[in-house]
């Protein structure tokens, strides 16, 4: 690859992984693990693979449109933005800063897959006398839990 392509891929690299998730705008679009691939296609566009959180997630279009806008401030006007669904979004895919950033921002990450069943620490007070309230939260992928210490409501993310 030329000196030229290289310079392109991480120019396209770096403007897609600083595209913030609109609905937690914390943490990239990269911090949680969306963004699949990112290659000079043998046309000479960009293409960018991205994994919805959930497959009806409502912010999917926003997202690319995103990301589309962050290429061409890029200075990339050849872009193309793919929906990959298969294998669907896990929350394994989350970074360890993108874990850290909701934590920070009051959201629980979610355990990852074969961690023991452990309690819930609230994101407020990081106590673990906490309960699910319900399976249904600020969004379809989190769940809204309650700490018994803080008697704060939290989101946390669900284990996907």
């Amino acid at each position: 690859m030329s000196t030229v392509a290289l310079d392109l891929l991480d120019r396209a690299i770096e403007a897609v992984s600083a595209v913030p998730d609109p609905e937690i705008p914390v943490v990239t679009i990269a911090d949680l693990g969306m963004v699949r691939a990112v290659r000079l296609a043998a046309d000479g566009a960009v293409e960018v693979d991205l994994t919805p959180t959930y497959t009806g997630c409502p912010a999917t279009r926003a997202i690319a449109e995103e990301v589309r806008a962050a290429l061409a401030a890029a200075g990339i006007a050849e872009a193309r933005v793919n929906l990959v669904l298969s294998p669907a979004w896990t929350t394994d895919w989350i970074t360890p800063e993108g874990r850290a950033a909701l934590q920070r921002y009051g959201i629980a990450p979610p355990p990852r897959r074969g961690e023991p069943d452990a309690p819930v620490p609230c994101p407020r007070c990081g106590s673990t006398e906490t309960e699910e309230i319900s399976r249904f939260g600020s969004t379809p992928c989190k769940a809204l839990w309650r700490c018994r210490t803080c008697r704060e409501p939290f989101d946390r993310f669900k284990c996907l």
